[in-house]
């Protein structure tokens, strides 16, 4: 079998080098920003064109590809947010597909133990993506809702503008737990976590990815090379989980 690099040159080696000219543009999920950055710098390193990457809560990308501004590739962290492109006709709907998926866990500092009731560790302030626009934030409410949970619990909650607002909340020391992805509590290092809340709590966390209307010949390119065996071990390492159509 040959190492990964040499998989991923072979890969982008047999595509044409026109499409490879160009720099690239991609907005995605903040959640998703060690993962794509990581990304970005094997696909350039294999042979792809320059990538410029933008983070921010996926409903803020979706309204700024609205209103113009020139992305390339477009990905968020949950399919509502695509959905909303989609009806808009600003993604091309036959490279859309399904990168990644995720987890919904409470974090806590270093030395917090395990809990079997989420609500030992929301009694106090606690931060979480804004219910309002956020997906993690919509996540994190509808499974608070279905626990019977929200209504005590709302009040001490904290809304941050993204997750990862959210997240440096919680490693500041600003509040008592923070509700994330998997992913970015696993990133973060210095918090534990505590609880995993049941995958029938929510809906499925995925993360659907879309060259935009007018974006460059490359943009499917580089989706393929996220959904290649490279691009899918990157995930895999950060903790992600395995991508479902």
């Amino acid at each position: 079998m040959f190492p990964r690099t040499l998989v991923s040159f072979a890969f982008l080696a047999a595509l044409s080098t026109a499409a490879f000219a160009e720099k690239l543009t991609v907005f995605a999920a903040a959640s998703m920003k060690d993962a794509i950055e990581r990304a970005a710098s094997e696909y350039q390193t294999s042979g792809g064109n320059e990538v410029v990457v933008s983070f921010a809560s996926s409903s803020v990308l979706a309204r700024q590809i609205e209103a113009g501004a020139p992305a390339d590739v477009f990905i968020s962290a949950n399919i509502d947010w695509m959905a909303y492109l989609v009806e808009r006709d600003l993604v091309r709907t036959d490279s859309e597909t399904i990168i990644a998926g995720n987890n919904l866990v409470i974090a806590g500092p270093a030395g917090t133990e395990p809990v079997e009731n989420p609500s030992a560790m929301l009694n106090g302030r606690f931060a979480m993506g804004d219910p309002t626009h956020v997906p993690a934030g919509k996540y994190a409410r509808t499974a608070l809702e279905n626990l019977g949970l929200w209504k005590n619990v709302e009040k001490n909650a904290v809304f941050g503008e993204n997750v990862r607002v959210a997240l440096e909340l919680a490693s500041r020391g600003e509040v008592k737990a923070v509700i994330v992805y998997g992913s970015d509590q696993k990133a973060a290092g210095e918090l534990v976590r505590a609880y995993v809340f049941p995958a029938d709590s929510h809906a499925p966390i995925l993360y659907p990815a879309a060259a935009t209307r007018d974006g460059a010949e490359s943009a499917e390119t580089f989706l393929a090379f996220l959904k290649s065996e490279a691009g899918r071990a990157i995930f895999t390492d950060l903790g992600f989980s395995k991508a479902t159509e």
